[in-house]
């Protein structure tokens, strides 16, 4: 039940809501909750469906044909609005059709991806309505609370219910802009599960699972499958394989050059450079095309001469095109191996990211070998700094662990 309705749900709204119009997006969300409890409640007694999808699209499209036949106001100042489709039942027949479901949720995308609303409220949208995540869920993946999040999506659906806008994919001349916004989204939302500043998970694989879907259901659509979107899903891919290297059974981060190789994933490595060679078929260098570049060559652990040096050049490139902080640390790291820690350390120092406790996990790193002392300082000054529980058990560990690699190095020399 649970992955039914992590993969139905979502489909359920988006063709309910396609059908109603948006302004009744709670109606198409009670009758596919409905849906769910009613399949709760039955399937233990009579057992379950032999096709249990089906089933589940049955029973959503009944619900739908009673909430119209008894709601008059429904079917006197509505139906008009949806161009008469409801009052006939062959339409909701058609309406769950596998084509309709897969247009019905891209449309649907566009809708949630809409400029006018800000973004953490689009990603919001997407993981309630696309993603079927529940307020507490969405709430825990975004470091908020419940309540929050609830007025968040509540101010988000009534401005676009007040926009009154059809579900549809935008036109032609609109379609490059509004997929650049939903892309964003989508980087977002992977993002958050890549590194999650919740406070019990540093990663979450669900997050980073659903971002990698809605890229899938873009790339089956002729006109959103462009550059962009080949390339961000390689570079979700690429980062994906890695995701069960990244941490230990107690949930502590595990550094890239500490990671066990045998847990990357090769089906994802390979289909990361499967859809990066498809990006490369347009003349075009973007900031995820950049980005996946670099993380393919994160899938290349042997040492090999071009490596870092192929890193640097793509972080540099990067620069011109974005200089978030996590960049610019991450060509730090970049430069360290390429011209040695000393450069790479002045290189730090010249950034003004001392409030962001990556910048001195990342000093402590580079001192490892020459200064134990600054070393422990900056690992002291990254924990007091970083905000997740998990991470901070990660910095504690390594405090410990220098720690006692300092005292024996002190007993070897005397």
């Amino acid at each position: 039940m649970p992955h039914l309705f992590r993969t139905e749900y979502s489909k359920m709204v988006a063709v309910l809501i396609r059908i109603f119009g948006f302004e009744h997006v709670e109606t198409a969300e009670d009758i596919s909750s409905e849906t769910f409890l009613e399949a709760m409640e039955t399937w233990p007694y009579k057992g379950v469906p032999q096709n249990p999808a089906a089933w589940l699209y049955a029973v959503a499209k009944n619900k739908a044909k009673n909430h119209i036949n008894r709601r008059k106001l429904f079917t006197e100042k509505v139906q008009p609005k949806v161009t008469g489709t409801v009052a006939h039942p062959e339409v909701l027949e058609r309406s769950f059709s596998a084509g309709n479901i897969q247009d019905s949720q891209l449309q649907m995308l566009f809708v949630v991806c809409n400029p006018a609303i800000a973004l953490d409220a689009q990603v919001c949208l997407a993981l309630r309505l696309l993603c079927g995540f529940g307020l507490q869920e969405i709430a825990d993946a975004l470091l908020s609370n419940k309540e929050a999040i609830h007025k968040k999506i509540h101010r988000a659906k009534a401005k676009l219910k007040a926009l009154n806008m059809g579900i549809q994919m935008p036109e032609l001349k609109e379609l490059p802009a509004r997929l650049n916004g939903v892309l964003q989204a989508i980087y977002l939302l992977f993002s958050e599960g890549y590194y999650s500043q919740s406070n019990d998970q540093v990663i979450r694989m669900d997050l980073c699972t659903e971002a990698i879907n809605l890229a899938y259901l873009l790339l089956k659509n002729t006109q959103t499958n462009t550059h962009a979107t080949n390339a961000l899903l390689s570079l979700m891919c690429f980062h994906a394989s890695r995701l069960d290297a990244r941490q230990t059974e107690d949930g502590e981060l595990i550094l890239y050059e500490d990671q066990d190789e045998a847990k990357w994933s090769t089906g994802l490595i390979e289909k990361g450079f499967y859809y990066l060679q498809q990006a490369a078929k347009w003349q075009l260098i973007s900031k995820y095309y950049l980005e996946a570049s670099i993380a393919y060559w994160h899938t290349v652990k042997i040492a090999l001469p071009e490596k870092w040096p192929s890193i640097l050049s793509l972080y540099d490139a990067l620069l011109l095109i974005d200089s978030a902080p996590a960049i610019r640390l991450n060509r730090i790291f970049a430069l360290s191996k390429v011209h040695g820690n000393q450069q790479a350390i002045l290189e730090l120092c010249k950034l003004n990211l001392k409030n962001n406790h990556f910048y001195w996990r990342l000093l402590a790193e580079l001192y490892q070998e020459t200064a134990p002392d600054q070393t422990m300082q900056s690992l002291q000054q990254a924990l007091k700094l970083c905000r997740t529980k998990m991470e901070k058990r990660t910095i504690e560990s390594a405090i410990l662990k220098f720690a006692n690699r300092a005292s024996i190095v002190d007993l070897y020399e005397q």
